[in-house]
């Protein structure tokens, strides 16, 4: 599984064209899976987190710091004031950010990978986990909208990365019902499941009654 950021974003691009396919004629009023927001909220979110990596992106060109979001207040402004728009006009936002950010990405010079930037948690990250982190916002985010997308459908590939990913709580060793192991962690317990059911749980997109062993109380992924 490549860490390459140029090889991720045409993993990026492809999930991306997902999410605009579910979007067509899709009713963003109705609530999502994420508490308090409507599907809307979560197209908005996408669209103003494509421009925040951007401004990262930016960072990392230039060397002049460039937060993400010009502050925690004023990122949740922006999804509050932009749920409510036409489905159409958001789609189309969605469009436009995501395009910004593959030309953002293509132009980033090859020594500017290693460049560190910050994450709006405040993390510091190389540039070059940013294109990771987006296609996880992307999607993880698919699967909030409620529109029928769900971690089954998520690549293989996406699903072992997170299992692996240094966000993940190493909780539990976890291993597919062939007993392959995918992650050995000591003195923890087993869970058991299908690699995408196993990295739905750890995401918080599942609540792990489609795993067998005795799950243990996880952290929230971030």
């Amino acid at each position: 599984m490549t860490a390459d950021p140029l090889a991720l974003n045409a993993e990026l691009e492809r999930a991306t064209t997902r999410l605009l396919a579910t979007l067509e004629d899709l009713d963003l009023t109705r609530p999502s899976l994420c508490p308090g927001w409507t599907r809307g909220h979560v197209v908005t979110h996408l669209a103003r987190n494509a421009d925040a990596y951007v401004n990262l992106l930016t960072w990392a060109r230039t060397g002049v710091r460039t937060p993400a979001y010009a502050s925690p207040a004023a990122r949740d402004a922006d999804i509050e004031a932009g749920a409510g728009r036409p489905a159409e006009v958001q789609r189309a936002d969605l469009a436009a950010a995501a395009t910004r950010l593959a030309t953002a990405i293509d132009a980033l010079p090859a020594e500017s990978w290693s460049a560190v930037v910050a994450l709006p948690s405040g993390t510091e990250i190389p540039a070059a986990r940013l294109v990771w982190s987006r296609l996880c916002e992307v999607e993880l985010h698919h699967v909030d909208l409620d529109a029928a997308y769900r971690p089954s459908d998520w690549p293989e590939a996406f699903s072992r990365r997170i299992l692996h990913d240094p966000a993940t709580p190493r909780a539990a060793t976890l291993t597919t019902p062939d007993g392959t192991v995918l992650l050995a962690v000591a003195d923890a317990p087993t869970v058991t499941g299908e690699v995408h059911a196993l990295a739905a749980w750890l995401t918080g997109r599942s609540d792990g009654t489609d795993l067998t062993g005795d799950r243990p109380d996880l952290e929230a992924w971030k």
